[in-house]
């Protein structure tokens, strides 16, 4: 998976700069002066009664395609009415089959947060999230320096985007900032791409308190969002357990009342 992520980091270099030649910085400045307020993940997922932030994601560098078809404009929104906290569209075109466009799809049709999910590198790409009308944006430890991690969490502020800093292991617990809505835990192991949902409960003693946490990746049972609940984790990323399905947000509202949230 360092290998996966170095790559993907590669390429997203490459790809924003072409991106840049297309439409300029300046540009996007422009696009979003006046923009609306951002809709708090934070404030949303510790509102909640679910704290399920539901994933938008048509393929993964692991699994391949999930739903190719998927649309945009139709899901997000049956996640939000199936009783979802925040919403989580992934971006990246070329390992993850999304777009830009798909947050743009799914804005009209909720009032839910949106976080951009991506892997975000530039402050050209939280101009982006912000020009699409998305709330937050997911920085990952593992793809950034500390330096990097903090002057992005500060420009996503600047932005008016919350930011959402995702950790693999207790060694990167340095990049947690002022500027950090929510941490995630990633159960996801970097190196073997095996995920186990307990890894969350490993690091949740360690981090730090008044911080909004949340536990991404490995969680396909009710029993365990009652375990992190317990643990003291506000929310919950999760994605494959209902794009896999032929209707994700009915999968989402009976894991909703399995779970007893």
């Amino acid at each position: 998976m360092k290998d996966i992520l170095e790559e993907i980091i590669a390429h997203k270099r490459i790809e924003i700069a072409e991106q840049e030649k297309a439409v300029s910085i300046a540009f996007l400045e422009k696009q979003i002066e006046g923009s609306q307020p951002c809709r708090s993940l934070k404030q949303s997922l510790l509102a909640s009664a679910t704290g399920i932030i539901a994933e938008f994601k048509r393929r993964s560098p692991s699994k391949g395609w999930i739903k190719q078809a998927a649309d945009a404009s139709r899901i997000p929104a049956e996640y939000q009415q199936a009783g979802a906290a925040a919403l989580s569209i992934l971006t990246d075109e070329t390992y993850f089959g999304g777009s830009l466009k798909d947050i743009r799809a799914a804005r009209p049709t909720v009032v839910l947060p949106v976080l951009r999910k991506d892997f975000i590198i530039s402050y050209y790409q939280l101009l982006q999230a912000k020009a699409v009308q998305a709330d937050a944006v997911l920085l990952i430890a593992a793809a950034l320096t500390p330096q990097e991690c903090f002057t992005l969490a500060r420009q996503a502020h600047e932005l008016d985007l919350e930011v959402l800093l995702e950790l693999h292991t207790e060694q990167k617990l340095d990049y947690i900032c002022d500027e950090v809505d929510v941490i995630g835990i990633n159960n996801r192991d970097l190196g073997t791409f095996h995920t186990d949902a307990t890894h969350s409960l490993s690091i949740a003693e360690k981090l730090p308190s008044g911080k909004v946490r949340i536990s991404e990746s490995g969680i396909s049972r009710p029993d365990t969002i009652r375990l992190l609940h317990e643990a003291g984790f506000d929310g919950f990323l999760i994605g494959e357990t209902f794009m896999k399905t032929p209707h994700p947000g009915e999968t989402l509202y009976h894991f909703i009342q399995s779970a007893g949230l």
